[in-house]
């Protein structure tokens, strides 16, 4: 392959060694063996072979554009070939008369039955020699495609490739693996994936590569998990305090649910370890989050330690410390606030503060992370919203202590059973599974515009029992004007149809002053204004419990974990709440689903499987930037069987032999001494 090629193959598919493009591997293989006919095809299918004569090859010019056509006929039927690439080249090398393979999925474009730009081969190859039965599909691109390096090409040189190989490549699993789930040697692995004989062969292939990808996941967090329990130092919490105590006994907002006890246990044992805590706390919204992290961060601070809470957002930072600052009223702990929209002079105070002692617990959000925020003692850290931080930006913390602290991530964003298993296989793992008691489930229903009259007057007779009503439009990004223009048109409309002076409205979005957001939230959370007109700043944080109506606008551009997010805004005090879903009349099929789901469970934990199943793990809020879900094959919710195969399989092994020092677990100790955190097929050498 000449370097241009080689290039192409580099920058579009990160293919730069033999070693990757033997690890590039088909999303499909076609049974060329197996021939359709025109007349009798079936739509449902991904992808056809025909066999037949191309003829009246001719090129059509329509405004800018221009496309070549061919008929093709296998004596059922006809149908139109047509191609918008590449099309000096394809006329040339085209022989109307031959008989040709043409493979695809047509479709019907009026009455005429089309495929664009096919995968052709001459069919006089079957009778020149040995040619593969089972032709494999690889993910190309446009930019590829048009340099020569289409899905055929790649088919090709991996073939080329393949008869030069060693017959036997060394094995990456130990043979206990291997024979236990009857799985392929590597060798037959990496010829069977890219040309079976049979689609049995290729299923084999798959299953080999599945576990694979996954085993060596779970070992490579599971053995840092180990590691650090066994060689990281943490600092020994080994006292309760006055701190924990006083409030303990005499200002408990609200008695603690087993649950929330349960989790407090799990922390303090982790405290008084020796070592360094790294724990993910579940919650649904409501469960009492915040209340467990206030509490344990009282036992740093009886330890002589100082305690920071990092929160995504300054609304929900600003939250946090208004909280905290009237649960710790009565008590002698100095508590503050440091987010980016405070006066410079004020920065500077609080800093100096920090570095002597000063401050007990420091609030805030990514301004905690900058260099010159420098702790006396920092022993404990929680982050709020865990997945919408980065690791470095969480490891920047950790860094401002000698000792590393302990540190609490909380979500309240539930993570299905085989996320957790894979992306948090590093973590010890706490859920809040209870709510406090007296918590309502939130009725939740379905609008369109066709309700409208309706919603807005059961919206005002909310408002006449002295209840407020959130209504929320999707500003996915804040830079979207078409978004933010629907958020004002919104407001608009509502102020015409609930008119001062006897309604009052605020409005908030990521666009606004941070100062100009503070004095609508507060208005709002004084009942000063009956409805917040907002985007999804107010998805996570916000807590006025007079709030029992909450209207999502356009709710099928929602994710569900987003949408019970903020279906959590309300239900918050002692009154019956509610939870309207408005869309078009038109939904898909998908957004049908996610409004049912919504419409039929409070359940967290069940609505974030049923995201999983919807959207799959790589849309799902946050998990983009982990860098933990780039299988190749692997699929977490297909393969969920095979997802606890192989964490049974690692952590029964790491039981037997933690230090991988079995002779028949070489193989494990060379990968993890080579690819710590690099959990991927393609990496095992």
């Amino acid at each position: 392959m000449g370097p241009q090629k080689a290039d192409i193959l580099a920058k579009e598919f990160d293919i730069h060694t033999y070693g990757d493009l033997l690890h590039y591997f088909p999303f499909r293989v076609v049974d060329r063996s197996h021939v359709s006919t025109i007349d009798n095809f079936n739509s449902e299918e991904p992808y056809l072979v025909f066999r037949g004569r191309i003829s009246d090859l001719h090129t059509i010019t329509s405004g800018h554009s221009t496309r070549l056509e061919a008929s093709f006929t296998d004596g059922t039927g006809t149908m139109t070939l047509v191609w918008f690439q590449g099309i000096k080249w394809i006329k040339e090398s085209l022989r109307p008369g031959t008989v040709y393979n043409v493979m695809g999925k047509p479709s019907l474009y009026g009455s005429t039955l089309q495929l664009v730009h096919p995968d052709l081969e001459a069919s006089s190859l079957y009778d020149e020699g040995p040619v593969h039965a089972f032709l494999p599909i690889y993910r190309t691109t446009e930019k590829a495609k048009n340099r020569g390096l289409g899905t055929k090409t790649i088919a090709r040189i991996t073939s080329t490739l393949l008869q030069h190989i060693p017959k036997e490549l060394p094995e990456t699993l130990p043979a206990q693996f291997v024979q236990k789930y009857h799985l392929l040697d590597r060798s037959t692995t990496l010829r069977k994936i890219h040309y079976p004989n049979t689609m049995e062969e290729w299923q084999q292939a798959i299953l080999r590569v599945k576990f694979e990808e996954l085993f060596y996941h779970q070992l490579d967090y599971q053995y840092s998990r180990i590691a650090r329990k066994q060689h990281s130092v943490g600092r020994v919490f080994g006292s309760i305090g006055s701190h924990f105590n006083t409030f303990y006994n005499e200002h408990l907002p609200f008695p603690l649910t087993n649950a929330q006890k349960r989790v407090i246990k799990e922390i303090r044992s982790d405290m008084r370890s020796g070592r360094q805590m790294n724990r993910l706390l579940q919650g649904d919204v409501g469960s009492g989050k915040t209340l467990v992290a206030l509490l344990t961060i009282l036992i740093a601070l009886d330890n002589q330690c100082q305690a920071c809470l990092m929160a995504p957002t300054e609304i929900l930072a600003t939250q946090h410390f208004t909280n905290f600052q009237k649960y710790l009223a009565n008590q002698n702990i100095q508590v503050e606030l440091l987010v980016g929209s405070l006066k410079a002079s004020q920065k500077k105070k609080i800093k100096q503060r920090l570095a002597i002692g000063e401050i007990d617990i420091l609030i805030g959000t990514h301004a905690l992370i900058e260099p010159d925020v420098q702790f006396q003692q920092l022993g404990y850290v929680v982050i709020d919203e865990q997945h919408r931080f980065g690791v470095e930006q969480r490891a920047k913390l950790w860094g401002k202590s000698t000792i590393p602290p302990h540190i609490l991530v909380m979500t309240a964003t539930p993570i299905p059973r085989t996320l957790a298993m894979t992306l948090y296989a590093d973590l010890d793992c706490s859920i809040i599974d209870e709510l406090p008691p007296g918590r309502q489930p939130v009725v939740t229903t379905h609008g369109t515009d066709a309700n409208r009259s309706q919603l807005f007057h059961f919206m005002q007779k909310e408002i006449a029992k002295g209840r407020q009503v959130y209504v929320v439009y999707p500003l996915i990004n804040e830079s979207e004007s078409l978004d933010l223009k629907d958020l004002m048109d919104g407001y608009e409309s509502l102020s015409r149809s609930f008119p001062q002076p006897q309604y009052q409205l605020s409005i908030v979005h990521g666009q606004m002053p941070a100062e100009a957001k503070a004095y609508e939230m507060d208005r709002f959370k004084r009942g000063e204004t009956h409805i917040m007109v907002s985007t999804t700043v107010i998805e996570v944080g916000v807590d006025v419990p007079n709030a029992t109506v909450m209207v999502i606008e356009n709710a099928e551009r929602f994710g569900l974990s987003q949408l019970h997010q903020l279906r959590g805004r309300v239900g918050r005090g002692g009154g019956k709440s509610y939870c309207i879903l408005m869309t078009k009349n038109d939904l898909s099929h998908t957004s049908k689903q996610r409004i049912q789901t919504m419409c039929n469970t409070s359940d967290g934990f069940a609505i974030a499987e049923a995201d999983l199943r919807l959207r799959g793990p790589g849309d799902l809020q946050g998990l983009q930037q982990s860098g933990m879900l780039d299988l190749k094959m692997a699929d977490l919710v297909d393969d969920e069987p095979l997802v606890c195969a192989t964490r049974d399989e690692v952590n029964n092994l790491l039981k037997t032999d933690p230090d991988l020092q079995r002779p028949e677990n070489h193989i494990l100790l060379q990968y993890i001494q080579n690819h710590s955190h690099l959990p991927h097929w393609d990496k095992i050498s």
